[in-house]
């Protein structure tokens, strides 16, 4: 059973940064991964997504000169890095992955999720 754990979420002001985490049970495969987010009463959203190499990459167009993803294999993890963090990023943020050699833009391509973790971004 492959599960996913992140970790690096809690309280920053405006304008820090925080640095997500999500290992990766599995150790071999080809798990295309993402990051998406979820505000109190909003939709689950796409933060960004890696394929399982790690040479493409996609965001969504609002964040990409705020955040960035990336992934180390060696170590099962990807991570995304998020600057200039406004209280408007306040969300859970989960990580997702799927078995696939492209990189999976949407949430419905996911098919393992973790549990996510609190970011909360105070003014």
């Amino acid at each position: 059973q492959v599960q996913l754990v992140e970790s690096g979420g809690g309280l920053v002001q405006a304008g820090g940064s925080l640095n997500l985490s999500c290992t990766l049970s599995a150790t071999s495969g080809t798990y295309a991964m993402g990051w998406f987010r979820q505000a109190p009463g909003e939709e689950r959203e796409i933060v960004a997504a890696i394929t399982w190499n790690g040479v493409k990459t996609y965001y969504a167009d609002s964040l990409k000169d705020r955040f960035t993803i990336s992934r180390d294999n060696s170590k099962n993890t990807a991570y995304l890095q998020m600057n200039s963090l406004a209280p408007e990023d306040t969300a859970v943020y989960s990580c997702a992955a799927r078995w696939s050699l492209v990189v999976v833009k949407t949430q419905f391509g996911y098919n393992k999720w973790g549990q996510g973790t609190q970011v909360t971004v105070s003014s």
